[in-house]
């Protein structure tokens, strides 16, 4: 599409449907301007270009299922409507030329494809993308690309697989018709951050950003695990998704979220398994005497949560498919129970005095009042607290949350049905 066609498209509603479907109907506005500001922008780096093609790719939430992928059990997740989009021109040059806002641009050699030891960065995940995407038979002659993104790095929203789906999204649609589809595109994603990016990442974050929606996700076969789509509105439920980011510092967390999954992969390797969705969870229970000596109490407490969130995750996705939203949410809070009481990650032990997530549990609880459901969100130990808040409280949760943890603390999110796509 040319750009000044892409600008009149926006300017007078052409977009308007897609844009309804992907964003709340009071950001409208502002989304428009967000895609004209970004237009205006690539424009700028890239004045000789006229034909654009603009993409989006949300972000996600962990609903259900705390700490459960690593294991090979079952999650709930949903794509969100915070979002990263890109604005592109292809050409034949043979590289691959991006510039994200706040970020100094990149290029990738098309020509040069091999994993560069030592480096990391988001240029290491394009080059991983490309040559996932020319391993599986796909040719690419590179393309022109601005990026700007909402989605709030470092709070357990993923942007990074909301980027790795964009890019990824952006060269299907160009350069092979559409033909991988949202799964392998999230397969891609987690290929190019496992092996060229360095981080032995699961699948969940890509596969909620890529195929979108409410997603319930059974890792069992890891290697293809079962996804299914909910059909489920929340905005009908008159409650509202609510997350709050507690400012905590992720930087120095990386040993608290491996220990987790190395304790309970030590409860798994008792009993013969890799993993604890292949012990059996009678057994578990006859044994704990003699785990708990040869491992740690500890250890015990997180196979127990892994048992009752793996199961969890599935009650409610039936909770949700039947319309049965008081349930679900009773499930929610008890999942966040468990992560307190038996995963044990809301706040990191080698930092004791710094516990934002129970501090924000708790006030959310408080404004609450035993309506909705709180809990942590995503891998813990510091970051971001999930709520399901009713609407008639939304303003007072959101303002106890912005006195406590600064201003814009809170946002307000919609499930988004679609994963990564083409704004035409």
């Amino acid at each position: 599409m040319k750009i000044q066609d892409f600008q009149d498209n926006v300017t007078c509603g052409g977009f308007d449907n897609i844009f309804a479907n992907i964003y709340k109907p009071q950001d409208i506005e502002s989304q428009k301007s967000r895609y004209m500001s970004a237009v205006e922008k690539f424009t700028a780096l890239y004045p000789n270009r006229n034909d654009i093609h603009v993409y989006s790719a949300p972000g996600r939430t962990e609903i259900g299922g705390n700490h459960t992928d690593h294991q090979h059990g079952c999650v709930i997740a949903g794509a969100v409507d915070l979002d990263v989009i890109g604005v592109a021109a292809f050409h034949d040059e043979n590289i691959i030329r991006i510039k994200s806002e706040g970020y100094d641009e990149f290029a990738v050699s098309l020509d040069d494809l091999d994993i560069h030891i030592g480096e990391k960065g988001s240029s290491e995940i394009v080059r991983g993308i490309a040559a996932r995407f020319k391993d599986l038979g796909v040719e690419i002659s590179g393309f022109d690309m601005y990026t700007t993104s909402n989605v709030l790095a470092g709070s357990g929203i993923s942007s990074s697989a909301a980027f790795e789906t964009l890019i990824a999204t952006a060269i299907d649609s160009y350069y092979n018709n559409n033909q991988i589809g949202a799964v392998e595109i999230a397969k891609i994603g987690q290929y190019a951050e496992n092996f060229y990016f360095g981080k032995k990442s699961g699948l969940m974050d890509q596969m909620v950003c890529s195929v979108g929606g409410f997603v319930f996700l059974d890792f069992q076969n890891i290697q293809n695990p079962s996804i299914q789509k909910i059909d489920f509105d929340l905005s009908k439920t008159g409650y509202a998704l609510v997350i709050t980011d507690t400012k905590g510092d992720h930087s120095d967390l990386t040993d608290d979220y491996v220990v987790v999954r190395t304790e309970m992969d030590e409860v798994a390797e008792y009993f013969g398994k890799k993993v604890l969705r292949e012990v059996d969870e009678n057994q578990f229970w006859d044994n704990i005497p003699d785990v708990k000596k040869k491992i740690s109490d500890r250890a015990v407490l997180r196979a127990i949560h892994f048992f009752g969130d793996n199961y969890r995750a599935k009650a409610e996705t039936e909770a949700l498919k039947n319309n049965r939203f008081e349930d679900f949410l009773t499930l929610v809070n008890e999942s966040g129970d468990s992560s307190m009481n038996y995963l044990q990650n809301l706040y990191s032990c080698r930092k004791p005095t710094e516990q934002g997530i129970p501090l924000a549990i708790m006030a959310g609880k408080r404004i609450l009042k035993g309506n909705g459901a709180v809990r942590v969100h995503g891998g813990g130990f510091a970051g971001t607290v999930q709520a399901f808040v009713p609407n008639d409280l939304v303003n007072a949760y959101r303002s106890e949350m912005d006195r406590i943890f600064g201003q814009n603390s809170c946002y307000i999110m919609t499930i988004r049905p679609f994963g990564g796509i083409e704004i035409k």
